[in-house]
Parts: structure tokens; sequence; C-alpha cells
């Protein structure tokens, strides 16, 4: 049996670590219409009509920057940027499907669904 890990801060917690990557404005949204295939910027724009140019932008950066994402020039004319769900990003996928079931269980326990 394996000894659990004790985080001593909360930057140490694997856990707490792992929900920053998902958390934040339109990741969740992202990685959903990303598992279709790449998505571009404005293509994103158009799907997520609440989501402003800054938020999806700084959403997308970080989840470059986690290697969740990898960012693509496609050089045609027009030269376009595509981003692609990298390994570690497809791996995420499950984690919000689980998430997802979590939900659905919680609202049945509580008879908000049928």
């Amino acid at each position: 049996m394996t000894t659990p890990f004790i985080a001593h801060s909360w930057e140490e917690c694997p856990a707490i670590n792992s929900l920053k990557l998902l958390s934040g404005k339109w990741k969740a949204n992202i990685f959903l219409l990303a598992t279709f295939g790449p998505v571009r910027f404005n293509s994103l724009l158009r799907q997520l009509p609440s989501a402003n140019k800054q938020s999806l932008s700084i959403a997308l950066k970080e989840m470059e920057q986690a290697a969740l994402l990898e960012r693509i020039v496609v050089k045609q004319k027009p030269l376009h940027i595509e981003y692609h769900l990298t390994e570690k990003g497809r791996s995420v996928i499950d984690v919000l499907q689980n998430l997802e079931n979590i939900k659905i269980q919680h609202l049945a326990d509580a008879g908000r669904i049928a």
C-alpha cells in the first residue's frame, strides 16, 4: 500500500496544481471544442459569444504554456493559426468527463434530474 502524498504547502499539492491547469475562464470550453479537431481563434470567439478577445487569448496562452495546446501557424493564404490538443491535453478530456459524471450523479442524488 502506498503512502498518500501530503503537501506541506498549496504549491506542492498535486490536486491543486492539476485543478489550476483546468480552471480559468473558457478553458473547459476550449478543451471541448478542441476534442473535435483543430480550432482557430475567431472560430472560438464565434462559438463562445460571451467570450472576449482578451480573456480567450489569456486562456489559450496559459493552455499553451502548460503544454495542453499546441499553437501551429498554417502558412496558407491567408496565414492563420490553429490550436491542437497535445497528448497531455487529450489526457485531460477523461478528467473533464469524470467531473461531468460526478455533477450528474450529485444532481440525481439531489433529485434535480431523473
